[in-house]
């Protein structure tokens, strides 16, 4: 059974930084994209970035700059490191590994899910 826990979030004032964890098991993921989303308060949930088989990582304009996905497919494991945070951060945020073909963008082409993992941005 596939199985995606996410590790790392918490309380931060703005500006500083989080590293999260997504550790996966039940599969090895290194032939797989892997993507980090978020769902702020209120809203809906949204594509923040994603790492290829290939190495190529994709991230939302917002974030550019600022995040960084990296994997270890020996681990199998993918991180999001987050710097220079924002309070508009605040969300929930997922690890998702994409089964279908297509946009990086669309939750729909995502089967398998994290918990989910709380990061506040505030002081």
């Amino acid at each position: 059974q596939v199985q995606l826990v996410e590790s790392g979030g918490g309380l931060v004032q703005p500006g500083g930084s989080l590293r999260l964890s997504c550790a996966a098991s039940g599969r090895t993921f290194s032939s797989y994209v892997m993507g980090w989303f978020r769902q702020p308060p209120g809203k809906e949930r949204e594509f923040v970035a994603a790492s290829s088989t290939d190495g190529t990582t994709v991230y939302r304009d917002s974030v550019k700059g600022r995040f960084t996905i990296s994997r270890d497919n020996a681990k199998n494991t993918v991180y999001l490191q987050m710097n220079s945070l924002k309070p508009e951060d605040t969300a929930v945020y997922y690890c998702a590994v994409q089964t279908r073909a297509g946009s990086y963008y669309r939750l729909k082409n995502y089967a398998y899910w994290g918990q989910g993992t709380q990061v506040t941005v505030s002081s």
